[in-house]
């Protein structure tokens, strides 16, 4: 059956002048956090989401059916969503709720409904109007109008405010749901690659045509709308693992040429992280991209991508490499907590000059590694040991970029310490909560930082606590001191806290390597008075360099 969701409202908002946005609260502008109590007792077991999108005006017409499920009893509902978008009616089992049990404010929609433990509820919510615009995506989120040709082109971006911004949702980790239907509804001439599997495009008689979509388990701000004036370009891939894959990138009108040297990237990169890491999350579903007016966003499936096709020295485009890492590290495996977003973005930055290495050998890896370690800040601990938002590790307090490049860099000091054997097990295990992942024989997953270091325990069989302790859990990066008098040698390790830190150091003398073991922290060694040593050769070890501190010091602006 055709579906259409052309509500009276639509009518109104086509005519109606542009609408004078609300503040924005400080219940929109959080994301993940500590929940309460009544909150985390629900689980989000499908979203329906008809979506009707009206660029001339910039504005949404929209409806949202939530199936919830309460874990334990749960007197209120309360469910997010940006004042932006107000509520007109809502039902629950298909009854009509009075305006005097429900209120919408303050960036929450308030329910006066109780849930008993087990009991399972239909939440129907109509609601529309003009959304955030998001000044500076992904750095900001809401939606991004633009154009192409002369016809519209837009998308949304909802990472760090969270999916509140155009869907009613429960705006934490948990709050994922299990299973989604996407309804977008965009004007004639236009395309609405979303998530998941085409389910069918239902054509209206004025021109317009609604996507259907489904996907299954879906991170709440990986969820995204984007329309434009698109071409397809269509392929599959024949996994190691047996299973066909079928490849989408949607780019714009135009752009077939550029467009298709990026398609062609698909399966290699495929190949890469299967061989890397394990099968393909969603290979029942996609793998997709599509062209945004802006960078670039890890939505599930249908990662955003707006690098312009850009040529770059390492022969592959690491905008899109470094999106599509996020459909192992922050879809199949999602943080449980903000506190542990280095999963995401750690293991997502790691991946470019491991994809290099991959590609070309140890000199792009290490050059690619060498970039990314001038911009380790130290400025705050990449895990605090408490739950935080998403601007808690973004804001000025927070870890920053520090997730990104000091995370990647600690990876690939652990990659040396324990060997790739162990070191690949234990990302397996930590991405699909299993050592032996196969087509069918996992689920997207939740895990926290410790769930990381146990992982790397049992691959290892050793116990790293002070190793994560000082690179996770401290700001300032370990110091290795030398000291050289005569025909001795002298390396320690300084860590904040002066606690144990054995962390082995390589060397060469003369030309000559060696290992030192620094058992406890610190070794002397006897070297000729006259040789030339170089500590640390290869580039294995994150440590403070005081090259860098320098360059990194703020330098007065010239004119």
């Amino acid at each position: 059956m055709a579906v259409s969701i052309a509500f009276a409202l639509v009518a109104a908002m086509q005519s109606a002048p542009a609408a004078t946005l609300p503040p924005v609260g400080p219940m929109t502008l959080r994301s993940g956090g500590a929940v309460a109590p009544e909150r985390a007792a629900l689980r989000l077991a499908h979203a329906d989401l008809a979506i009707e999108t009206l660029p001339a005006r910039r504005m949404l017409s929209a409806r949202a059916t939530l199936t919830l499920t309460a874990q334990a009893p749960v007197p209120r509902l309360t469910i997010d969503l940006d004042d932006a978008l107000p509520v007109s009616a809502l039902r629950i089992d298909g009854t009509t709720l009075p305006r005097v049990r429900w209120r919408h404010g303050d960036g929450q929609i308030v329910i006066d409904h109780s849930l008993a433990a087990g009991q399972n509820i239909r939440v129907d919510i109509r609601y529309g109007g003009q959304p955030r615009v998001a000044r500076r995506a992904p750095w900001d989120d809401g939606f991004v109008w633009s154009s192409w040709q002369g016809k519209p082109w837009f998308g949304t971006t909802a990472q760090q405010t969270g999916c509140d911004l155009w869907w009613p949702c429960l705006d934490f980790p948990s709050g994922e749901p299990a299973a989604v239907d996407l309804h977008i509804t965009v004007p004639a001439g236009l395309s609405a690659p979303a998530n998941g599997v085409l389910r069918g495009v239902d054509h209206l008689r004025d021109g317009r045509t609604t996507w259907h979509w489904h996907a299954g388990s879906t991170n709440p701000y990986a969820l995204a709308i984007s329309v434009g004036p698109y071409a397809e370009i269509r392929g599959s891939y024949r996994s190691r693992f047996g299973n066909v894959i079928p490849l989408a990138l949607w780019h714009l009108e135009g752009k077939a040429a550029q467009a298709a040297e990026l398609f062609a990237e698909f399966a290699p990169t495929l190949d890469f992280f299967e061989a890397t890491i394990g099968p393909y999350p969603f290979a029942d579903q996609k793998m997709g991209v599509v062209e945004t007016p802006y960078l670039g966003m890890e939505h599930q499936t249908i990662n955003a991508y707006g690098n312009d096709y850009k040529a770059a020295p390492e022969g592959f485009d690491w905008l899109f490499q470094h999106e599509f890492s996020h459909e192992w590290f922050g879809n199949q495996l999602t943080a449980a907590d903000w506190d542990d977003f280095w999963l995401h973005e750690a293991f997502g930055s790691y991946m470019q000059p491991l994809y290099g290495q991959w590609r070309e050998g140890d000199a792009r890896y290490l050059s690619m590694l060498l970039i990314q370690r001038q911009r380790v800040a130290n400025r705050a601990p990449i895990v605090s040991g408490r739950s935080l938002t998403s601007r808690d590790v973004n804001g000025t307090q927070g870890p920053g970029t520090d997730v990104y490049f000091k995370g990647a860099w600690m990876l690939h000091s652990l990659r040396h310490l324990i060997g790739d054997r162990a070191f690949f097990a234990a990302t397996r295990r930590l991405v699909y909560g299993r050592i032996d992942p196969r087509p069918g024989n996992f689920t997207p997953r939740f895990a926290t930082t410790r769930d990381f270091e146990v992982a790397v325990a049992q691959e290892s069989g050793r116990d790293l606590g002070w190793f994560f302790d000082v690179y996770l859990r401290q700001a300032a990066l370990p110091d290795l001191i030398e000291q050289r008098t005569s025909d001795r040698l002298t390396l320690r390790w300084q860590v904040p806290g002066d606690g144990p830190f054995p962390l082995p150091v390589e060397l060469t003398v003369d030309g000559r390597p060696r290992t030192l073991a620094m058992a406890t922290g610190s070794e002397t060694i006897v070297v000729p008075a006259d040789a030339h040593v170089v500590i640390d050769p290869m580039a294995r070890l994150l440590r403070r360099s005081v090259a860098i501190e320098r360059m990194q010091r703020p330098t007065i602006a010239t004119p």
